[in-house]
């Protein structure tokens, strides 16, 4: 039987994954709690709009296809509390709430880190600083796509690519809410219809082509795994792709870990 393996959100864009036992996925298509602040570049603090939707690009604020490093912080939120709190090598960086001063601070801490890392020059550039921390808190927003979409990847498609590299590929570089197993390598990307995850309805959407963030090691943040031209060259895709998009075709609901997965 196919199943979810694990569950994950993303409260700030970029940073530290928050897995998760359960998931809720709205009827908009987003998981509840996921990607609900960004840190935007200066010029890029207000939204930009795509086929009628509010879209926050991912290449105008911070994001790990630009600034691996951030894969070396963690943070983690606390979304009762509106909390954010950010550590490296176990140091604290910063913990603020999300009101005016906390924000600016957080920014702050953020910039002060960036800047001592390779890509530190390129926070520099016209129209980047200051950084600016947007969102509520609450409403998830900041998905790379402006209609929002749950990311599904198989286990088995991660195993593939590792048989390819000859060492193990942690498939937390992918950043996929959900992780599922019992299919074999690569059949998500063929998916058509309808796809149930317990009792939620999504229908499967476009496969999920890859960036540079997957060359992000997820605990140091050194580009050390060359997944995008091993998937072209080694698997031999078009184009570096591994995974599935999925929109719920009804109200949405909550997906859990043990979760039966069906398709068609």
């Amino acid at each position: 039987m196919a199943h979810v393996i694990s569950l994950t959100r993303y409260p700030v864009k970029g940073f530290t994954a928050e897995p998760l036992e359960a998931l809720t996925v709205q009827p908009d298509g987003r998981i509840e709690g996921d990607r609900v602040l960004a840190f935007r570049f200066a010029r890029a603090a207000e939204p930009e709009e795509r086929e009628g939707l509010e879209h926050w690009p991912k290449a105008k604020g911070l994001a790990l296809q630009d600034f691996p490093a951030l894969a070396a912080l963690r943070l983690s939120y606390d979304h009762a509390a509106r909390r954010v709190r950010i550590t490296h090598d176990g140091a604290e960086l910063i913990e603020a709430g999300l009101d005016e001063a906390g924000r600016v601070q957080m920014a702050e801490a953020v910039t002060d880190y960036v800047l001592s890392t390779p890509e530190g020059a390129r926070l520099r550039g016209p129209g980047r600083l200051p950084l600016v921390m947007v969102g509520d808190g609450t409403t998830s927003r900041f998905q790379d796509r402006a209609r929002g979409f749950v990311s599904v990847h198989g286990q088995a498609s991660v195993d593939a690519l590792a048989a390819e590299f000859g060492s193990a590929v942690d498939g937390r570089r992918f950043r996929s809410n959900v992780v599922i197993d019992g299919f074999p390598a690569w059949q998500e990307l063929e998916w058509t219809g309808e796809v149930r995850i317990g009792e939620v309805a999504f229908s499967a959407e476009g496969p999920i082509v890859r960036c540079l963030a997957t060359h992000a090691n997820p605990d140091t943040g050194d580009r050390d795994a060359p997944v995008l031209t091993t998937l072209t060259r080694g698997i031999g895709q078009k184009q570096p792709t591994l995974g599935r998009l999925l929109l719920p075709s009804d109200r949405g609901g909550v997906i859990r870990v043990g979760d039966e997965v069906r398709v068609g």
